[in-house]
């Protein structure tokens, strides 16, 4: 039997999803796109779930869109324009998804990262690479600006960092990542797994509902003026303040001892 091209396994509110094309470098095929999108629907509804890793199985993470399916549709009546569209309006969309989850999202990257693999990972809240890995949106090397990968980048790095690497098509290193925003923490391969895991684990101990009002509230004052994201972040506070279990890790904390949650 054919192994599914995207894997989940849950445990202890941590949901791990492995993009499962090995051969191809998990390669964002439309079927693994279609896979991503579907599960990351079904992860907005569990509440169960409070932390998610994002990772690749094989060699790499992701070496981005599938070149070979993307070549095969030059041979349609429009050149494949309309092909064209619906795919990075699609993989736009399960971007973005991964953004607007409730639970905090954590890209395990190991060797490769580049084009929509390196999006896949700015997508993800956090970032977590071990030593050795390369970053890259290198498309221009081929002649392809990449345009949609740029949008993840440059709301994580430097605007003139993100230029460079746009243009030049050269890998930075996961150190370098680290250094200007795009990894959160670099470590040995060896201990990738348990650090991605030891990170998830903290997130996803603290209270759930707290964790979902600051995400949605984090994303949504980026783009407001300074005055409008005071404005919505008070009103979030307001939120978190007026639920039960804050009231209960207030009091725990100023009673010293552990909160009991429900």
């Amino acid at each position: 039997m054919t192994e599914p091209l995207l894997l989940r396994d849950d445990r202890d509110h941590v949901a791990s999803l492995t993009l499962n094309s090995p051969a191809n470098f998990n390669a964002l095929s439309d079927a693994l796109l279609l896979a991503l999108s579907t599960e990351i629907a079904r992860l907005a509804k569990d509440r169960t779930i409070r932390a998610v890793i994002v990772k690749g199985a094989g060699k790499a993470f992701c070496a981005g869109h599938d070149l070979k399916e993307m070549q095969s549709h030059r041979g349609d009546a429009d050149g494949g324009a309309a092909y064209y569209a619906r795919l990075f309006a699609a993989c736009s969309a399960m971007m973005q998804s991964l953004q607007a989850l409730p639970q905090v999202t954590i890209a395990q990257v190991h060797n490769i990262a580049t084009a929509a693999g390196c999006q896949l990972a700015a997508s993800c809240d956090m970032v977590v690479a071990s030593s050795g890995t390369r970053f890259g949106v290198n498309g221009i090397n081929i002649g392809l600006f990449c345009s949609t990968p740029m949008v993840a980048l440059t709301r994580k790095v430097p605007p003139a960092v993100a230029f460079e690497m746009l243009s030049t098509g050269e890998f930075i290193s996961a150190e370098r990542a680290c250094e200007v925003g795009l990894v959160n923490r670099v470590t040995a391969p060896d201990t990738l797994e348990t650090e991605t895991r030891k990170l998830a684990d903290t997130v996803a101990g603290k209270l759930a509902k707290a964790t979902r009002i600051g995400k949605a509230a984090f994303y949504d004052q980026l783009a407001l003026s300074t005055a409008e994201a005071y404005a919505l972040a008070g009103r979030a506070m307001v939120d978190n303040m007026m639920n039960p279990d804050t009231n209960e890790g207030i009091c725990a904390f100023l009673e010293k001892r552990p909160p009991t949650w429900g």
